[in-house]
């Protein structure tokens, strides 16, 4: 885990794009809603894991597909019923989550 002060974390917020610094407001305002857009959590759907939302594909399926090999692309195509959205939705709740989607990972590597 990479460990910054809240100095050098602004002056990289500053950095950013315009885009970028949407994508990191939308980010943060997720993390204190623990509302995902795109993302959801119900207890009997999928063990409770984070899937995409209106679906049975947990975020975890994708992070670990990609860690195969997988592309965006690839990804697109096994799974026609997401969108590129959808995918990078995924992503970011991933990074924002990386121990739960790791520990949902190995938990079912051993199932």
């Amino acid at each position: 885990m990479i460990s910054v002060t809240l100095k050098e974390l602004e002056q990289q917020l500053l950095a950013l794009s315009p885009d970028e610094k949407v994508q990191a407001i939308q980010l943060l305002a997720q993390s204190l809603s623990s509302s995902w857009q795109g993302i959801e959590k119900t207890p009997g759907v999928c063990g409770g894991e984070a899937r995409i939302a209106k679906t049975r594909i947990p975020v975890w399926v994708l992070v670990e597909a990609r860690h195969l090999g997988y592309s965006d692309a690839d990804l697109l195509t096994s799974y026609p019923s997401i969108t590129a959205t959808d995918l990078a939705n995924a992503w970011v709740y991933a990074e924002a989550h990386s121990d739960e989607i790791e520990l949902a990972i190995k938990r079912n590597e051993v199932a």
